[in-house]
């Protein structure tokens, strides 16, 4: 029987991902391990939806085209504007040395990766092309990355360097979204994070949660600024855009949501009940985009992968554990606000930014908010890895080539 082709609209996509929040809540309930854990609502509720869609496109039953692309770009763009909101000018200081040392090791790590691709990619005798195809293209670019640059390698006659990439981008979105809050709840208990008064390492009292009165006026006037926020960045990047320059649009509406924070610290609006609902906003976006990304997972896509390519992104897996513990934690201080940067850092280096929030996130619900780690990552994870892995990736393509001409 042959397979009938879905076509899941925005709305329909939105109805999924909603459902799949609500799935995910009522298995943390059920389950107290997934919150023991950290493991996002999200990311349990949209997997387990992809499963299910997986189990009808094998039994033939059919195959789903989704269209979520533009009102997913909205929740990105609104949780990016609220992203920058949450940062002050004080924030902003303190962040300043942080995304000089974070730019470092994300690119350096984008550098090992392809290290890694092309060299386990050559003990199991891979092509190349088709290895790189594992490397910071898929794991710090995501999906993005991988259509732009696997036609680089189909065109040089590695005719599945296109479905290598997008398997291996899948694959790493799935493995960071489980591996990121456990992680981030391991390092904080092994360095003794888990008290809420005190940041052990810095010997410094740290932000506590504090109750705030929700309100109608303060939920809508979040709402309006966070869409101003997303205009005001809309205009940046036609500007960035007529002199030729390259900035993702969730860059410059989170650019936005920090003017629009500079305009309510100056005229003294800046009021934990308008943050809280700025924050708030942020956080239902934040759990909607994350759900789109995981329940629109075509997870089929990985039984593609033979064992010399689960080899090759299972060494990256390894990869990426191992630099973050070493180096990107001790390296951004060694604190609480380093170890949730380092779930973030994880988050994007096997996959995407939205992984990055989301596992953050879950471990910040179950220890405290980190604003340093919610404004960095995005900073270096959204915008400038970009830059840098572009350049990194164009680099070992050309010795991929040269390498791929000698066999």
């Amino acid at each position: 029987m042959e397979r009938i082709t879905l076509e899941f609209g925005m709305f329909e996509v939105l109805l999924l991902a909603v459902i799949g929040i609500y799935i995910g809540d009522f298995l943390r309930k059920e389950f107290p391990i997934l919150v023991k854990y950290c493991l996002p609502s999200a990311v349990v509720g949209g997997t387990i939806i992809s499963i299910i869609t997986m189990i009808l496109y094998y039994a033939g039953i059919m195959e789903p085209n989704f269209d979520f692309k533009t009102v997913n770009t909205l929740f990105y763009c609104l949780f990016f504007a609220a992203s920058g909101a949450a940062a002050s000018l004080s924030l902003l200081k303190k962040g300043g040395k942080l995304v000089v040392i974070f730019a470092f090791l994300a690119a350096l790590l984008a550098f090992c990766q392809n290290i890694v691709a092309l060299g386990v990619g050559n003990l199991l005798n891979v092509h190349p092309l088709i290895s790189m195809m594992t490397g910071s293209i898929p794991m710090t670019g995501g999906h993005g990355n991988a259509a732009s640059f696997a036609p680089i390698a189909v065109d040089a006659g590695q005719k599945a360097a296109m479905e290598v990439a997008i398997a291996s981008a899948t694959f790493g979105l799935i493995a960071g979204s489980l591996i990121g809050g456990p992680y981030g709840n391991f390092i904080v208990k092994r360095f003794g994070f888990e008290d809420s008064e005190l940041d052990n390492q810095q010997n410094t009292i740290v932000e506590t949660a504090k109750t705030v009165m929700m309100n109608k006026k303060n939920v809508i006037s979040a709402v309006n600024m966070l869409v101003l926020a997303c205009g005001i960045g809309e205009l940046f990047f036609l500007v960035w855009k007529h002199f030729n320059i390259n900035i993702p649009i969730h860059v410059n509406c989170m650019l936005g949501g920090i003017f629009i924070r500079i305009f309510l610290d100056k005229t003294g609006k800046a009021n934990d009940d308008i943050l809280e609902a700025i924050d708030t906003v942020g956080d239902f976006s934040l759990a909607l985009f994350v759900s789109m990304s995981i329940v629109t997972m075509k997870l089929w896509q990985l039984a593609d992968l033979g064992p010399q390519l689960i080899v090759l992104l299972a060494a990256q897996i390894v990869l990426v554990l191992v630099f973050t513990y070493f180096l990107t934690f001790r390296l951004l201080g060694k604190n609480y606000d380093a170890a949730v940067m380092t779930v973030g850092h994880l988050g994007f280096s096997t996959g995407a930014v939205p992984v990055s929030m989301t596992t953050m996130k879950t471990v910040c619900d179950k220890y405290r908010y980190s604003r340093l780690a919610f404004f960095v990552v995005p900073v270096i994870g959204g915008f400038i890895s970009n830059f840098t892995n572009a350049m990194i990736i164009t680099k070992f393509l050309d010795i991929a080539m040269k390498m791929g001409a000698g066999m």
